[in-house]
């Protein structure tokens, strides 16, 4: 018995992307299942008493973690009646009982359905609902939300809390061991929703073989990962950047990883000194909150750092560079896409570019009509690998998709040797009196400034130029926000970029609004004073 739930509901085949599968390591076998290639070959292949997860205050080898997954499995299978095909939410911080979970759901058959952990009841709601859920594993601290949620989601039957006595008991009546199951390499695995940057999630859905996809391009052909580094970093396991980066590269490269509940910039800096980090996950926000409260000395353990989520300036990587010599490994990826696509190494970077396509992608970049713009004009991003675009019954699939290309909504332009240049997204270019203005760019000279800690730039109408270039700036520490320190911003931007690219308003903010992953919610900006 499966439930078909998630096949019934992808788009139909002619709106799906084109898969290509003719990369090195793409060429998977017809049956595949992810738990099995990242944890079970792990410890077969005699990898089982080596670290794999550290947590708060536990440590887990590979034949522990291995152990937990099993009874866990044998627990959603045998107690709680899992079907293969049956939607499990997932809701807990980072921790090593949450990446159990991941685990157990895809080697019981199960498709996972990740959750960030300060969704609160409306937003679980539309999950549940969309994907039909009839399971969850919550932390038991997390449970008022998804109880609150729960009253108007009748398909949601089993609700088991991580971490009460109830679990506990669960797992110790559990036996030992349990037989991965045997799933299609296209059966799917896991349903994430975008992180809300627009406001209005989409259920993105990836098959077993899209997770084996993800390790086999960016850590293979541009991080290069080893058995002896030590994975660490910010992203919740709910957004592919963290599932990805931060649990399953590090168990392909049969390494090991720490995951924090909490992974505040003081709390993230004590844990990279003491176990000792070598590879660090975050977003370009991330290092530039670390810079500010790191040094050298400790940070000297890292030789890696991966950087997504939102564009890496110049301004950022001047200031890590202050602070640490571990290489920058800059990528862009995106939930529809599973991960990274586009990246660059400390060895390929080129100033201003995010990088070039990996193998096993395509990209290119179009206009409106999909017909290919010169070198060095601006277009939209194209592209196609392993992984693609299928919106659970959504039917905005057919924007995204076109033509068999996955339109990413990013705007870049390209050189002769293939590095891409980052713009904006395509809905947050900016024109003003006719011309057009990226927001990231005039962030990323505001950013230079010795006052500025954090900003962001919009456009907002106006009725004599359309459109006029509006910053929001958090300031350091020292700095007085008042029409002084505006003129001296405006007159920066204009000195260090064309005039017409100068923030006409700046408002000065305490904070900006931000996913759990770090992205800019631009949109709830466009809504403020």
């Amino acid at each position: 018995m499966q439930d078909d739930f998630v096949r019934r509901n992808l788009p139909p085949p002619e709106q799906w992307p084109r898969l290509l599968f003719d990369g090195p390591g793409l060429d998977f076998p017809p049956r595949l299942n992810a738990c099995l290639e990242l944890l079970d070959r792990a410890v077969a292949e005699g990898h089982g008493e080596r670290i794999a997860v550290y947590g708060q205050s536990e440590a887990w080898s590979y034949r522990e973690l291995q152990d937990r997954v099993d009874r866990l499995a044998r627990v959603l299978r045998e107690q709680l009646g899992l079907v293969p095909g049956n939607r499990v939410l997932l809701r807990g911080a980072n921790s090593p009982w949450l990446a159990a979970c991941w685990l157990a759901v895809w080697k019981a058959g199960g498709v996972a359905v990740g959750s960030m952990p300060l969704l609160r009841a409306k937003e679980l709601r539309q999950i549940l609902q969309q994907a039909q859920v009839s399971h969850a594993l919550c932390a038991a601290s997390l449970h008022a939300e998804l109880e609150l949620a729960a009253a108007d989601c009748p398909t949601l039957r089993q609700v088991l809390l991580v971490g009460d006595a109830d679990f506990e008991q669960r797992l110790a009546a559990a036996s030992p061991g349990f037989e991965t199951y045997d799933s299609a390499a296209d059966d799917p695995s896991l349903i994430a929703f975008t992180s809300g940057t627009t406001g209005v999630p989409k259920g993105c859905v990836h098959a077993h073989r899209d997770v084996l996809a993800m390790c086999e391009v960016f850590p293979r052909h541009c991080l290069k990962p080893s058995q002896d580094d030590v994975f660490i970093g910010t992203p919740p396991l709910a957004f592919t950047f963290g599932l990805g980066g931060l649990l399953c590269f590090a168990l392909h490269a049969r390494a090991a990883t720490v995951l924090l509940e909490s992974p505040t910039p003081p709390r993230l800096l004590e844990a990279i000194a003491r176990h000792r980090a070598t590879i660090c996950v975050t977003s370009p926000t991330g290092y530039r909150q670390l810079a500010a409260l790191g040094d050298r000395d400790s940070l000297r353990s890292l030789r890696k750092c991966v950087s997504a989520g939102e564009a890496l300036n110049l301004a950022t990587r001047q200031q890590w560079r202050a602070v640490s010599d571990a290489g920058m490994y800059d990528g862009v990826g995106g939930t529809e896409m599973m991960h990274i696509y586009i990246a660059s190494s400390p060895e390929d970077y080129r100033e201003g570019a995010v990088g070039r396509v990996l193998p096993g992608y395509q990209a290119r970049l179009v206009d409106g009509d999909m017909r290919d713009v010169p070198v060095g004009q601006t277009g939209t991003l194209a592209v196609r690998g392993p992984t693609g675009c299928r919106y659970l019954a959504d039917e905005r699939q057919t924007r995204y998709v076109r033509d068999g290309w996955n339109l990413t909504g990013d705007t870049y332009h390209a050189d002769a040797d293939g590095y891409f240049y980052y713009h904006a997204r395509v809905d947050d270019m900016i024109i003003t009196s006719g011309y057009n203005v990226a927001g990231p760019e005039v962030e990323s000279v505001l950013l230079e400034h010795p006052a500025v800690a954090d900003c962001a730039v919009i456009g907002v109408p106006d009725e004599a130029r359309g459109q006029i270039v509006k910053a929001f700036v958090v300031l350091r520490e020292g700095f007085a926000g008042d029409q002084d320190l505006v003129a001296q911003l405006q007159d920066y931007v204009k000195n260090h970029a064309a005039p017409y690219k100068y923030p006409r308003a700046i408002r000065f903010v305490t904070e900006l609004p931000r996913t759990e992953t770090g992205k800019l919610q631009r949109f709830r900006l466009k809504d403020s004073p």
